[in-house]
């Protein structure tokens, strides 16, 4: 079984294509699911209860009035996911720029939130298989790059877990920012 931290690497450098853009990874998070006590799978409910499903769906739920997106990865029974927390807008610019306002070309998909909507992901495409081609789907990947790790971002339990991984010095990365109650 491939963990989900070493998925989460994997994901780096690969590209997301959503709704007319498409976004090269620079940063995620691994949520190891029902052994983890910050993932939303660690108690099962409605909300999470896709993380239970095949892998390869997308995870989409709301978090201080943005949307975020996962990656589940699976073992179906372990319902591990990955946050996509950044990227690098490669095709599409012009529509992320409509979607994201006036924000530096290096800021348009970084964090969470704001990939999301560079990319107009929404609730809509929770369940989407990406494997598929529409509407969301996981692209081919188009570096190998070196990767840093360090604590995931806002999380209060298991905050020191280093299961956030970036491409190093890549200037889309967003900033690490502890929960105050971690």
């Amino acid at each position: 079984m491939t963990d989900v931290s070493q998925r989460a690497r994997d994901l780096l450098g690969r590209l997301l294509h959503g709704h007319g853009v498409v976004a090269r990874i620079t940063e995620v998070e691994a949520y190891g699911g029902i052994d983890d006590p910050a993932s939303h799978a660690f108690v099962r409910t409605p909300r999470s209860e896709i993380m239970y499903g095949p892998p390869w769906r997308l995870y989409v739920y709301r978090i201080h009035g943005h949307h975020a997106a996962n990656v589940v990865t699976g073992p179906t029974e372990r319902a591990a996911a990955v946050l996509i927390r950044a990227g690098e807008i490669v095709e599409g610019i012009d529509v992320a720029r409509e979607r994201r306002g006036p924000v530096a070309d290096e800021a348009l998909a970084r964090g969470p939130g704001n990939l999301t909507k560079a990319l107009g992901i929404t609730s809509l495409d929770l369940g989407t298989d990406l494997l598929d081609p529409e509407p969301v789907s996981l692209g081919e990947r188009v570096e190998s790059p070196e990767i840093a790790a360090g604590p995931r971002v806002g999380v209060r339990l298991n905050a020191d877990l280093p299961w956030r991984f970036w491409v190093a010095g890549d200037p889309t990365v967003s900033t690490y920012r502890r929960h105050p109650r971690a």
